[in-house]
């Protein structure tokens, strides 16, 4: 069962959007003055006493929660860590147990409690993205503007209904065509800040030149006679669903911005379900998607139909039995994906990296201990985004994407601990 992520940020409650949040070390202030009550305010009052609560700013997080019956000092355990003993606040009067940390940014991270003098585990949580400075604002940084949204009414999927936005980087002017990508569940990242800070980091690295400009295509998944149509849209291993970018949705967004033709120019990404949508958008149309991110990509048997249609679980064995695509892929999952009828997402992801190796892709596998969680690709967006457009030249139209160097020498992933 997928846990859910019981994390509160400061800067994502809806009445301090907007404002500065307090820094690590104010919020240290607080636990250690036994400031409880500001506490629960800004953490949430359930949390704050569930130990489900974190706070932090970059690399910097507190771990804090109540409870006036821990009698020896609680431990605090994050990833897979030594335990580290927590500090009682307010003198020993409050009831507050804190601890502080530095976390690596660009990933998620797990954290849980030993109470009882070790004995039992209290509290915690999964997938606590630690972004990094990329994903906050920058001073003297124009901000893009999101365009919609507007809502698109399907001939390909007859009578298929799909929200989509654009964000247009402010570096846009118009006068010649630009680069675009398109995200799968493009509602996730409509809000500028939390969940995802997708919009903040597409201004820091194009403000920097870190990528070029392009114009970002957020596309909803659909809905049909009162049927959402997900699942058939990212799960069904045809063409049937770049068919509807490339000849719909485009030509859309084409009417009002200028969009190269180029398949160089063309990204595509997602996360779970719409992780190998992207992955297959690429592989069977190369001509048209050359760049892909897949994030605890859904290699699966979802809509598998025995010896009718293949499912996402054919791929790993699909890519060593075929022919390169000339496609640059990075792809990102974590030990704690699921494991279910459908199949298991953290070995078919530790294969189709492996089958991208045997087939010297330009590719780049990363593999934390996460769930099925938006969170870890969240976090690593900035680095996903620099990857994906390295060496990314408008002047060309094409470019034969080939393996690392450094990445041939390495080994084939193994899988070598089990979690039980």
């Amino acid at each position: 069962m997928r846990k859910i992520l019981l994390v509160l940020f400061l800067c994502s409650g809806a009445a301090l959007m907007g404002q500065n949040p307090p820094s690590v070390a104010d919020v240290v202030k607080m636990a250690k003055s036994g400031d409880a009550a500001g506490l629960r305010q800004l953490l949430g009052a359930e949390k704050f006493q569930k130990g489900t609560a974190s706070y932090g700013v970059l690399g910097d997080f507190v771990f804090a929660f109540e409870s006036s019956a821990a009698a020896q000092a609680p431990q605090l355990v994050i990833d897979e860590s030594a335990p580290v003993k927590m500090t009682r606040g307010g003198g020993g009067s409050a009831g507050i147990w804190y601890a502080a940390a530095k976390l690596a940014t660009g990933r998620t991270h797990n954290f849980h409690y030993l109470v009882d003098g070790g004995s039992t585990v209290f509290g915690g949580a999964n997938d606590v993205p630690a972004f990094g400075p990329y994903s906050y604002e920058k001073p003297g940084v124009p901000k893009g503007k999101l365009d919609g949204k507007h809502v698109h009414t399907s001939k390909i999927y007859p009578g298929m209904q799909s929200d989509y936005w654009v964000y247009v980087p402010a570096q846009y002017d118009g006068s010649t065509p630009t680069a675009f990508m398109v995200w799968q569940d493009g509602e996730v990242l409509v809000n500028r800040e939390l969940p995802s800070r997708a919009q903040v980091v597409f201004d820091n690295l194009t403000h920097e030149k870190k990528i070029p400009v392009i114009i970002q295509i957020l596309v909803s998944p659909g809905m049909a006679n009162g049927r959402r149509m997900r699942s058939i849209e990212y799960d069904t291993m045809t063409d049937t669903y770049v068919k509807f970018i490339r000849d719909e949705i485009v030509p859309e967004v084409a009417k009002k911005y200028k969009l190269r033709q180029d398949g160089y120019s063309h990204a595509i990404a997602g996360d779970s379900s719409g992780g190998i949508c992207a992955f297959n958008a690429a592989y069977r149309n190369p001509e048209y998607f050359t760049r892909v991110v897949s994030r605890i990509g859904s290699f699966t048997s979802i809509q598998w139909d025995p010896g009718v249609l293949d499912g996402g679980n054919v791929y790993p064995f699909l890519v060593r039995k075929s022919d390169k695509r000339n496609i640059r892929v990075w792809l990102q999952d974590g030990s704690g994906d699921l494991e279910n009828d459908h199949g298991s997402w953290p070995a078919q992801n530790v294969a189709m990296a492996n089958s991208l190796k045997m087939k010297e892709y330009d590719f780049h596998f990363v593999w934390g201990n996460g769930t099925h969680s938006r969170n870890g690709g969240h976090s690593e967006l900035p680095e996903e985004m620099i990857w994906l457009w390295r060496d990314y030249d408008p002047a060309r139209t094409e470019q034969q994407f080939v393996m690392d160097p450094a990445e041939k020498t390495k080994p084939m992933f193994r899988i070598r601990a089990l979690n039980r």
